[in-house]
C-alpha cells in the first residue's frame, strides 16, 4: 500500500470525488515503496499539484484531476478550456498545461543540486530520475475522450480516464497507465539519501538544520547546496500534515523531532485559524526559541501566542483583573498561588474559557494535572484543537503519573509514538542511556496507552562523548573554550555551541572564562545579567540544564560534573536532569569535572587518579 501525505481521512473533507476516487486507487493499488502527496505546495511557488507521485524505479509524476463531463467541455487549446455553467461560459486553465507547469517547478528545483543530476556520460547534467506529468478525468471515459478529440489538445497517453481508476482495476493495468506517460526509465533506483534530498529541495519546510538554530535560516534557492541534508523522516512528516481536529498526544523520546513539528502545525494552523493560538512551555528559553522561530516566518504575536505555562497565567489575572497574589517569600509559592488564582478566576467565569482557536503545549511532561485540566479548557469548542507533547524520560519539574483522560484530555486512540532519536549520534546517545538507565525504566502503558519509551538511534554515527577529569573548574573552563576555539577555527559557528550548567556559580564562572578569551557568548536566563534567548546570534549561549530542555546544539559542553549544591534535588532527579542535558548535543559532547566527582557521576567510566 502506497504512502499517501496528508493521510486519507485528513485529506477527504477537503478534495473533490475525482480526487477522492484516484487517492483511493491509487493507495490501493499501488506498492508500498511509492509516496504520493495531495495538494502540497512546491517549495516557495505556492503552487500545489493535485498528486505528486515518486516512485525510486520510475521517478515523479505529477498529476491534475478534473471532474467535468462531456457535456460541459466546450472548447479547449493548449492554454485554456471553456466550460459550459449554469452561471454561463467560464474559461479555465488547461490542467495539462498546468500540471507541466509544475513539473517544471520540481525539475527546476532538483536540477540544482549535483547529487541529483548525471555527472558524466551523453546525457551528462540530465537528472538521475525522469519527471513526467498528465491529467485524470474522473467522469470522462477513454471512449469519451476520445470522440471529443481531446488528444488533439492532451496527448492520449497522458490521460487516465474514469474508466480507469474503477475499483476493479487490474493493478499492474493501473500502474501501466501512469507509467506509460514517461519517454525512459532510469537504469539504477533512486538512493535513501537521493530521496531525502528530493524531499529537501520540493518541501524546504521539511528542512532541518544542523541543530534547531538551523532552523532561522530561511530556505535560500541560491545558497550553497549542503553535502549532508537533514529533513523530517516520512513518519514525522505525515504526522505534521496529518494532525487534524480534536485532541492529539504525540508522546516522543528526546530529539525525535516533536518541537519542530510543533511548529510546523502552528504555521499551518495560523494560516487558517481566525482565533488566536496559543502556545506553551514549561521553559522561558524554549518558548524564546519558538517565538523567533515563528516570527522568522512571518507569524505575529497576535496570530500565535508563544508562553511559559506562569506567563501566561499572569497574563490573564493582568488581563481580566482577576487581581495578581502578592508575593510571597518563594517563587514557589508565588507561582503556585498564581496558578490557583487562574483556575479560580476560570471557574467563576472571570476569565473566560475557550479563548483560543487552538492550544498547543510543549514539554507536557512537565506539566501538573491541574494546569493541564485548566488550559484543555481555553480551546474554542468550534475547533476543539489540542495538541500536547509529552516525553516522561525528560520530566524534571513534576513528580507521578496520570491519565490524560482525568484531566480532560481526549487522548485516547490520538496518541502517536515517535520512538527514534534524530537528535544524537549513536554514541552520545548510548552514552546518555547508560548513565541514565535506571531512572529510564519503561513502565506499563497508562490508561491512555502512552508508555514511558526509551529512544531507539536513528543510527547516525560521531565521535564518543569526551571525558575530561581535570583537577578544578577554573582549568576545565579553560580546557573548555580551548576545545571551542579549536572547533571554531574547523569552521564551526559559535552558535553551534552551549555550554550547560547545573549549579549557578558554574553558569557565572563560565559566562566570565568565554569573555575573558574573546568568545562572543550570551547567559542565556531570566534574571539580570542574563538575557532571553537570542537564537540569531552567533554566540556561544550558557544555559541551565532545567532552561536547555528542548533546545539543541551540535556542540554541547558540561562543565563541573558532580559538583555538590545545597539546590541539588534526590539521586534519580539529578539523573534525569545530567541526562537531559546530555541529549541536548548533536554531534559533540564534552564532559569534565574533577577526578573523584566523575568518578562518583560516571562510575562506567575509567577516570583517570
Amino acid at each position: 500500500m502506497a504512502t499517501l501525505i496528508p493521510a486519507l481521512n485528513q485529506c477527504l473533507p477537503r478534495m473533490q470525488s475525482g480526487e477522492k476516487r484516484l487517492a483511493r486507487r491509487l493507495e490501493e493499488k499501488l506498492e508500498d515503496d511509492y509516496l504520493l502527496w495531495y495538494d502540497v505546495a512546491i517549495g516557495q511557488t505556492g503552487r500545489h499539484p493535485d498528486f505528486i507521485i515518486l516512485h525510486p524505479r520510475r521517478g515523479i509524476l505529477v498529476l491534475e484531476v478534473k471532474d467535468w463531463k462531456r457535456d460541459t467541455i466546450h472548447r479547449i487549446d493548449k492554454n485554456s478550456v471553456t466550460l459550459l455553467t449554469h452561471g454561463g461560459p467560464k474559461e479555465v486553465a488547461n490542467p495539462f498545461e498546468q500540471a507541466r507547469l509544475y513539473a517544471q517547478d520540481i525539475a527546476s528545483l532538483l536540477q540544482k543540486d549535483a547529487c541529483l543530476v548525471l555527472p558524466e556520460g551523453p546525457q551528462r547534467g540530465r537528472l538521475v530520475l525522469p519527471w513526467s506529468y498528465g491529467v485524470v478525468f474522473s467522469n470522462l471515459t477513454r471512449s469519451q475522450f476520445d470522440e471529443a478529440q481531446l488528444h488533439e489538445v492532451i496527448p492520449a497517453e497522458r490521460v487516465i480516464c474514469k474508466d480507469e481508476i474503477t475499483e476493479s482495476v487490474d493493478p499492474e493495468a493501473f500502474q501501466q497507465r501512469l507509467w506509460g506517460m514517461f519517454k525512459w526509465v532510469p537504469s539504477r533506483p533512486l538512493t535513501l539519501p537521493q530521496i531525502d534530498r528530493i524531499r529537501w529541495h520540493i518541501f524546504p519546510e521539511l528542512r532541518i538544520g544542523g541543530a534547531q538554530l538551523g532552523l532561522f535560516e530561511q530556505p535560500d534557492a541560491e545558497a550553497t547546496l549542503p553535502d549532508l541534508i537533514r529533513v523530517m523522516d516520512l513518519q514525522q512528516e505525515q504526522l505534521a500534515r496529518s494532525l487534524g481536529e480534536g485532541h492529539r498526544v504525540i508522546h516522543g523520546v528526546a530529539g525525535s523531532g516533536k518541537t519542530m513539528i510543533l511548529g510546523y502545525r502552528c504555521l499551518q494552523l495560523a494560516r487558517v485559524l481566525q482565533r488566536p493560538i496559543l502556545v506553551l512551555c514549561y521553559n522561558r528559553a524554549l518558548t524564546d526559541w519558538l517565538e523567533a522561530y515563528l516570527a522568522a516566518r512571518g507569524i505575529s504575536r497576535q496570530q500565535v501566542n508563544v508562553s511559559t505555562f506562569h506567563a501566561w497565567c499572569r497574563e490573564q489575572l493582568v488581563t481580566f483583573h482577576a487581581g495578581l497574589p502578592p508575593q510571597g517569600p518563594s517563587n514557589s509559592e508565588f507561582f503556585e498561588q498564581l496558578v490557583q488564582r487562574v483556575i479560580l478566576a476560570a471557574d467563576r467565569g472571570l476569565i473566560p474559557r475557550g479563548q483560543y482557536g487552538a492550544v498547543l503545549i510543549d514539554e507536557g511532561h512537565d506539566f501538573e494535572p491541574a494546569w493541564l485540566k485548566l488550559v484543555a479548557q481555553m480551546v474554542a469548542p468550534e475547533t476543539n484543537s489540542l495538541l500536547v507533547l509529552y516525553d516522561d524520560a525528560q520530566s524534571i519539574n513534576r513528580r507521578g503519573r496520570f491519565s490524560f483522560r482525568s484531566v480532560g484530555i481526549q487522548a485516547q486512540g490520538r496518541t502517536t509514538i515517535l520512538r527514534l532519536n534524530y537528535r544524537n549520534t549513536s554514541e552520545i546517545l548510548q552514552f546518555a542511556y547508560h548513565y541514565a538507565k535506571d531512572v529510564l525504566t519503561p513502565e506499563d502503558a497508562d490508561e491512555d496507552g502512552v508508555p514511558l519509551l526509551l529512544p531507539q538511534s536513528a543510527g547516525r554515527h560521531g565521535p564518543p562523548p569526551q571525558v575530561i577529569a581535570l583537577p578544578n573548574l577554573s582549568v576545565e573552563l579553560q580546557y573548555i573554550t580551548g576545545h571551542l576555539q579549536q572547533l571554531r577555527s574547523e569552521g564551526l559557528r559559535w552558535s553551534d555551541m552551549a555550554v550547560l550548567y547545573r549549579t549557578v556559580d558554574v553558569g557565572d564562572a563560565a559566562i566570565h572564562q568565554l569573555r575573558k578569551s574573546g568568545i562572543p557568548s550570551q547567559w542565556v536566563g531570566t534574571r539580570p545579567p542574563q538575557s532571553a534567548l537570542r537564537p540569531t546570534e552567533d554566540s556561544v549561549k550558557v544555559i541551565t540544564f532545567h532552561s536547555s530542555k528542548g533546545l539543541e546544539f551540535p556542540v554541547i559542553a558540561i562543565p563541573g560534573i558532580g559538583r555538590p549544591s545545597r539546590h541539588m534535588k534526590e539521586a534519580k532527579e539529578e539523573a534525569r536532569l545530567l541526562y537531559v542535558a546530555m541529549t541536548r548535543a548533536v554531534d559533540r559532547l564534552v564532559l569534565t569535572g574533577s577526578p573523584e566527582a566523575l568518578r562518583v557521576t560516571l562510575p562506567s567510566q575509567r577516570i583517570p587518579a
